[in-house]
């Protein structure tokens, strides 16, 4: 399966920390990249340090158009998901949604356009309480691959994480600095 995500806005001054742990969430849950609308250029950068730290080729593209890019991945094959809370329950399309080969998650930051919601093959909402875009992402992506996204390997890391009850553990590659 491949997952995309597109971000689609951001609200000046609020959203860079939401935008970039939007883009983080993507990367540790499996996607392989993520499009963004009206990004701060540091955030892009940030990612690309964490590659090279923890490992991957997580990409993030900056756009113009979110529509173009939801066109064209649709002329691609790939499903598209917009999550809203709104849509139809996790609960009720996560089986259809884990059988569907090629995936681009609709994230928004502020008010949607309408457009969004027909051009969706799925709308899908998390809950029925207010809550944040990137719970909201994390749970989905979650709800789909069953945790599989967790047992990946990122190549080339520098370091990783071992799993331990108390304490940190954190396995350095000398050879990669």
């Amino acid at each position: 399966m491949v997952i995309e995500v597109v971000r689609i806005g951001q609200r000046l001054v609020r959203d860079d920390r939401v935008t970039t742990h939007v883009a983080l969430v993507s990367r540790a849950f499996g996607a392989k990249r993520i499009f963004m609308t009206e990004v701060n250029p540091e955030i892009k950068e940030s990612l690309e340090k964490i590659n090279k730290t923890w490992g991957g080729n997580f990409v993030v593209e900056f756009i113009d158009k979110w529509k173009s890019i939801v066109k064209k991945k649709k002329d691609e094959n790939f499903r598209v998901i917009h999550l809203t809370m709104y849509g139809e329950s996790i609960n009720d399309v996560q089986e259809k949604l884990r059988k569907e080969e090629n995936l681009l998650v609709v994230v928004g930051a502020e008010k949607v356009p309408r457009e969004i919601y027909e051009l969706a093959d799925y709308n899908v909402g998390v809950g029925s309480q207010p809550h944040s875009e990137i719970s909201a992402l994390a749970i989905l992506l979650d709800r789909i691959q069953k945790g599989k996204q967790f047992e990946k390997a990122f190549p080339d890391a520098i370091r990783k994480i071992i799993p331990t009850k108390k304490g940190k553990n954190v396995q350095v590659n000398e050879t990669r600095n």
